[in-house]
């Protein structure tokens, strides 16, 4: 590897015509100062307002741009798949559109792999640009993830990161459909740093995360990393089984001292329904682990490149 190698920015974007040519005058910016050759990939992940005709046009304008369009909308994670698998540079960092995450850092990523690590990552220590219920709801994911799961992620780190092509070439040996970037960069591990910055406020536009994705995002990090959600239903119908034997015990018992006692609808209707909803439950979070293994067996492309531009 040279001193100076190429240097891939990879940029999903899903409706983000107001905020894609701030953000290349920023970024520029800060990649001409860091002297490195260097590519931006944008990729087009069905965007449904006029993000691929911006992007398009600004191509003449800036010459290292590349831009994939997907063919329709996969999702992020899928997006960031499809940036990763075109990349030509030795040095790979995702980053958002929408300048939240500053792209000056990037130097400082520079700085941290000329010191021989492999993956830089960025840690936000501020997040106030965010809702109080998105923080909260983050770090009790971060937290939950963390208890259960072999894989530990970072606390406040996202996709922001500089990885090496060593880096890559390893994620690209993981083959599953259903992606959460977050624990595949985690898995794969090697020698990391970080680099702590404060979260803007999202120079314009409007997120495509609401509340719905994001926990359902959650729920693919916890099941794509843990099977803990499984077993603990073991021991949930082990101490359901044990309290019922010696509830039982204590109704024979209270039967031949005292007498048989009228049967109670209501202590009835209640053990039912807690029953019933504890198996529920239980079958809920065993679909989970089905779907998952349903959709891999498919083994179906995570996305589908309509073209290059």
């Amino acid at each position: 590897m040279t001193n100076n190698p190429l240097l891939s920015i990879i940029v999903p974007c899903y409706n983000e015509q107001e905020v894609v040519e701030h953000f290349l005058v920023e970024i520029t910016k800060v990649l001409i100062t860091s002297e490195h050759p260097y590519e931006i990939i944008f990729i087009n992940d069905g965007s449904r307002d006029n993000t691929f005709n911006t992007i398009l046009s600004l191509k003449e304008k800036y010459e290292h741009i590349r831009l994939i369009n997907l063919s329709r909308n996969f999702g992020k994670e899928a997006a960031m798949t499809a940036g990763l698998n075109e990349a030509k540079g030795e040095l790979i960092v995702p980053i958002d559109v929408d300048l939240q995450d500053p792209p000056e850092l990037i130097l400082e990523f520079l700085k941290e792999w000329r010191n021989g690590y492999d993956v830089v990552v960025a840690k936000r220590v501020d997040r106030t640009s965010d809702s109080v219920a998105k923080r909260f709801s983050a770090n009790l994911f971060y937290r939950f993830h963390n208890k259960i799961s072999n894989v530990e992620i970072p606390n406040n780190v996202g996709d922001y990161r500089l990885i090496t092509r060593k880096v890559l070439n390893a994620i690209q040996q993981l083959p599953e459909n259903q992606r959460f970037m977050k624990g595949i960069f985690a898995w794969v591990g090697f020698k990391s740093a970080v680099v702590e910055y404060k979260r803007e406020e999202r120079h314009a536009g409007e997120s495509s995360f609401n509340g719905w994705k994001l926990w359902n995002f959650a729920l693919d990090g916890i099941t794509s990393f843990s099977t803990v959600p499984l077993r603990v239903w073991l021991y949930v119908g082990i101490l359901i089984s044990a309290t019922a034997v010696f509830f039982g015990m204590w109704i024979i018992l209270k039967t031949l001292l005292f007498g048989v006692d009228t049967p109670g609808y209501a202590s009835t209707l209640v053990i039912t329904l807690f029953l019933g909803g504890i198996q529920l439950m239980g079958i809920g979070i065993l679909g989970e682990y089905i779907g998952r293994l349903y959709m891999e067996s498919k083994n179906r492309p995570v996305y589908i490149i309509e073209n290059e531009y």
